[in-house]
């Protein structure tokens, strides 16, 4: 009893902290922590700068692998709707003939060997063993590892991209070489890669959700910046992504002001189907008028998922929110599903993402679903394509240009 009130007591501790890091509490309590969340971003600034100043000049370098590299990656943390953009863009290179390897850090995967800073340091500069190999995810024919040992994000690009390798390694430039060394590929897509300054890409593509764009403009921890917005500048391209349709011209002139010229593709994500946890179930999306529904998920913005649900037409009558990439307990999951029967529901609905930590022998009292997103180009397909024909056919892009310039 007593841990469990300790739990209890951290989780409203950590849910408080996270509200006034997203500007979602007021008060002298959120005030105060306001400020000093403040000054720890003041020396989080300090640190990050100095790290893209040696960089810059020179004094640390980035390890050209002798590929094409694409990067993929946000000014922010949080959901900025990376993984639909970094599986089509995926799918359109493998596609296009290119041997496609997405390199991931596997954020919050299991480590499979557990490795103390005292014992890197000692197996790098005394005894010289070499270090441990990269998670394969994906050999590109068969997934190999679960969601738990290989995080969320690389298990479902590995389970929805066939003919695709996918690694997770925190060290990039050792996860790419192995790629290449290994599974002969010629392009490297770093996932979640902006801010990976050893390895330099070739094309940095930077999404920015349209629906918050970069929050109170604070660096963490005291806003969602990673580093500082004049730092659009490094993108080739932009990509806003959760777009609703309706021009922001305050927000692209920002981009504009930093990156002049740069092209900016607009994209939203769009609901295809639901799709049975553990089963294969497949509904419309028809199926959600009107319906009695609960959903629950572990995101960073579980607003947008409610959100689609509701503009479907289901009755949302239930709803659970957990931290992003929480991995439910079988408890977690049994007083879900004991709320949603005393609700009366018809089924439960959760995010692609969430499925993927569910385990595959669960059983549900109540259909349980996942909603299939996909990513649709608003705005700006010719320069998606162009995107893609640079890193693929640049010759062909090259007479391309010059045909349209004839004409």
């Amino acid at each position: 009893m007593a841990i469990s009130r300790f739990k209890k007591t951290l989780s409203q501790i950590e849910e408080f902290a996270v509200d006034v890091f997203f500007d979602r509490r007021r008060g002298k309590r959120a005030f105060a922590l306001g400020i000093f969340l403040y000054c720890l971003s003041l020396l989080f600034g300090l640190i990050a700068g100095l790290r893209f100043f040696l960089y810059k000049k020179r004094i640390l370098k980035d390890q050209p692998l002798g590929c094409l590299v694409v990067v993929v990656g946000n000014l922010t943390v949080g959901g900025t709707g990376k993984t639909p953009i970094v599986e089509k863009f995926a799918r359109s290179l493998h596609q296009r003939g290119r041997r496609v390897a997405i390199l991931s850090r596997g954020y919050k995967s299991k480590d499979t060997v557990k490795e103390t800073a005292f014992q890197r340091l000692w197996r790098t500069f005394v005894t010289g063993a070499e270090a441990p190999l990269p998670k394969i995810v994906s050999d590109g024919e068969n997934v190999l590892l679960d969601s738990e040992i290989a995080g969320d994000e690389p298990f479902m690009l590995a389970r929805n991209l066939p003919g695709v390798v996918v690694l997770v390694d925190k060290n990039r430039v050792k996860s790419g070489t192995y790629a290449i060394k290994h599974f002969g590929c010629d392009t490297l897509v770093l996932d979640d890669g902006f801010q990976y300054l050893p390895l330099k890409g070739r094309l940095n593509l930077l999404l920015v959700d349209k629906s918050n764009p970069f929050g109170n403009r604070h660096l963490m921890p005291r806003g969602i910046l990673r580093e500082p917005v004049r730092h659009l500048k490094r993108a080739s391209y932009v990509f806003l992504t959760k777009s609703d349709g309706v021009p922001d011209p305050e927000l692209e002139a920002l981009i504009q002001k930093h990156n002049p010229g740069v092209d900016v593709i607009e994209c939203a994500h769009k609901p295809q189907y639901l799709q049975e946890v553990n089963g294969e179930g497949r509904l419309s999306l028809d199926e959600l008028l009107e319906k009695r529904i609960g959903a629950f998920s572990g995101i960073a913005v579980p607003e947008s998922f409610e959100g689609f649900l509701r503009d479907f037409g289901a009755n949302l009558l239930y709803t659970k929110r957990f931290f992003d990439h929480h991995r439910f307990e079988t408890d977690e999951l049994k007083e879900i599903f004991d709320e949603a029967a005393a609700a009366n529901l018809d089924f439960i609905v959760t995010t692609e993402k969430d499925a993927v930590r569910i385990s595959d022998d669960t059983e549900f009292p109540l259909p349980l679903y996942y909603l299939r997103l996909e990513i649709k180009i608003l705005r700006g397909v010719k320069d998606f394509e162009a995107a893609v024909s640079k890193i693929c056919f640049p010759e062909e892009r090259q007479r391309r240009e010059a045909a349209e310039r004839l004409e």
